[in-house]
């Protein structure tokens, strides 16, 4: 089965190669043609990760790369896609580790066969023991932290934390880090996130049962505009923040329907990953000497709003 195709029905895929005269501006790089594998946990339509794969898509062009893009929001399902990319020979693995118990067994074996992996957005602390180069990305227990701070500064007393999927290392480590910084009363409520009524629904109820919340607080942007339909809908007062930004908060933003967001550019993690093992493999280089390379946290308000919009529109932020 060649890796460009769908693994399962969960599962997209994507092929991107330079012509030329692609979003690089210009030339491809003169080395050796690669073929790199990035394969996430995104679930279909998350739009978080049409922003990474454009960053991976803009180093593909300059470096000389085909770049394979694979995801399933299934654990078992994105560690087969792993070992479909370790059968193939790629020259090089872009993973996620949301869950890493079910991604260590073909991440390690991907590595013990010589193929140089780095992992990016989620599972940065299990990334070195598994042998990657490094991980990309924001460190998320820091980004849970500004996030209380910034709480704190706006004196709100009661939150709500939505994790949208159950068992993602990163999305507990985010609400955890609310909490450790955070001086009022905090609680996570976990919803699925790929039911975006249900999840509406459940918010919603939870505004309805404790009408102290003033803080609900989205992981994701499609999550965020759940909470403020479910704010809409209970005539809540709570004030809505969320991790990530596109093009609809950015608006969201600008008219103060959303206090601020956490922006860990995701665009940076696809191209710098793509960037470092085009490196790796034609320079030995690595980003960062083996360490974490942060993308984030930033906290981004109505203010930031404005300037960022253009980039936000064409997919880019």
């Amino acid at each position: 089965m060649a890796f460009g195709a769908a693994a399962c029905s969960g599962s997209g895929g994507k092929e991107s190669e330079d012509k030329g005269d692609g979003a690089s501006g210009g030339k491809a790089a003169d080395t050796p043609k690669l073929d790199i594998a990035m394969i996430t946990h995104s679930a279909k339509g998350d739009a978080f990760w049409d922003i990474v794969l454009k960053g991976g898509e803009q180093a593909a062009a300059k470096d000389n790369v085909k770049l394979h893009y694979q995801n399933d929001d299934k654990a078992e399902g994105q560690a087969t896609l792993v070992q479909n990319a370790i059968d193939q020979k790629m020259d090089g693995i872009i993973v996620t580790l949301a869950k890493p118990d079910a991604m260590r067994e073909n991440v390690e074996k991907a590595v013990k066969a010589g193929i140089p992996v780095v992992t990016i957005n989620s599972g940065q602390q299990f990334s070195k023991a598994m042998g990657a180069l490094s991980h990309i990305g924001q460190d998320e227990g820091i980004a849970g932290e500004a996030v209380g701070e910034q709480l704190n500064d706006t004196g709100r007393k009661k939150a709500v934390c939505v994790i949208h999927e159950q068992g993602n290392v990163s999305l507990e480590e985010r609400c955890a880090g609310v909490k450790k910084t955070f001086k009022g009363d905090i609680e996570n409520l976990t919803v699925d996130g790929a039911d975006k009524a249900g999840t509406t629904a459940s918010i919603q109820s939870k505004l309805e049962a404790s009408d102290d919340v003033d803080a609900v607080v989205a992981l994701n942007a499609g999550i965020a505009g759940a909470a403020l339909k479910a704010k809409g809908d209970t005539g809540s007062k709570a004030e809505v923040s969320t991790f990530d930004l596109d093009k609809e908060v950015a608006g969201q933003l600008e008219s103060k329907e959303i206090a601020f967001a956490v922006d860990q550019q995701p665009y940076l993690q696809g191209y710098l990953a793509v960037d470092e093992l085009w490196l790796y493999k034609t320079n030995a280089n690595v980003i960062g000497g083996g360490k974490p390379v942060l993308t984030g946290p930033a906290i981004v308000t109505g203010k930031d709003a404005p300037a960022l919009k253009k980039y936000t529109a064409r997919g880019t932020r």
